[in-house]
C-alpha cells in the first residue's frame, strides 16, 4: 500500500513540505539517509531522474513511515526507472518517470517497447498517465496495454488519452465491469461521446429507473 501512495503522489506531482527545510534528509536516520544517497548517486549516474526518488522517500518521511519501507520503496522506483530506460532507450526524466508509473501500477516492461519510436511534435506523457490510471482503476493490465498503445499508433492527440479516460472513469462510476467500459470506449471511439451524453449500459437502465 506504501509503495501505491507513494507512486500515486509522485506521479501526481507531490511536493513535501520538506522544501522549506535545506537539508530535509537530516530527518533521517543516518543509516536510512546514507542508503537513499547512494540510490539516488546511482541513478544520476546512470542519467535517470533522480528527483523522483528524492520525492519518493520525503513523501514516506512526511508519512513518517519506516525508515526500511522507505528504502525499500525507494529501491524499486529506481528499479523501474532503469526498466523504463532499458524499455524506452530515453533519458528523458518525464518520460522515464511516466513509464516507471506505469510499469508500477502493473503494465509490463515489453509493453512499452511500441513507443520506442518517437514521432515529430509528440510525446507519450499523456498515454502513460492515462494507461497507468487505467489499471488502477481495475482495467486489466493487458487490455489497458492494448487499447493505449493502439491509439498511440495511429496517432491519437493528448485530448483523445483524456477523454478516453474521462469516459471509462465515468462508465465505472456507474458501475460498469471496468474492462468492459474500455472496450465499449474502444469500439465507438474514445473521443467521440462525452459522459454527458452516454446512455447507461443494458442493466443499468432500469436499475437506474428503479430508484
Amino acid at each position: 500500500m506504501l509503495a501505491g501512495a507513494l507512486g500515486l503522489a509522485v506521479l501526481l506531482g507531490a511536493r513535501p513540505t520538506a522544501a522549506q527545510d535545506p537539508d530535509p534528509f537530516s530527518r533521517f536516520d543516518q543509516g536510512t539517509r546514507y542508503t537513499i544517497e547512494l540510490l539516488i548517486d546511482s541513478a544520476t549516474a546512470a542519467g535517470l531522474p533522480s528527483q523522483r526518488l528524492r520525492s519518493t522517500a520525503l513523501l514516506g518521511l512526511s508519512r513518517k513511515a519506516d525508515g526500511k519501507q522507505i528504502v525499500a520503496v525507494v529501491q524499486k522506483q529506481l528499479s523501474l526507472l532503469r526498466v523504463a530506460k532499458s524499455a524506452l532507450g530515453t533519458s528523458d526524466p518525464e518520460e522515464l518517470s511516466s513509464a516507471a508509473a506505469v510499469l508500477e501500477a502493473g503494465g509490463k516492461p515489453g509493453q512499452l517497447n511500441p513507443f520506442r519510436i518517437k514521432q515529430k511534435g509528440r510525446n507519450d506523457l499523456q498515454a502513460f498517465a492515462v494507461w497507468a490510471d487505467l489499471i488502477e482503476r481495475g482495467v486489466p493490465s493487458d487490455d489497458a496495454s492494448m487499447a493505449i498503445t493502439k491509439l498511440w499508433q495511429d496517432g491519437a492527440d493528448d485530448d483523445t488519452f483524456q477523454s478516453l479516460f474521462r469516459n471509462v472513469k465515468s462508465d465505472i462510476l456507474q458501475g460498469l465491469n471496468p474492462g468492459t467500459a474500455l472496450q465499449n470506449r474502444i469500439r465507438e471511439g474514445p473521443g467521440r461521446v462525452s459522459p454527458s451524453t452516454v446512455k447507461p449500459p443494458e442493466g443499468q437502465q432500469e436499475n437506474q429507473s428503479s430508484r
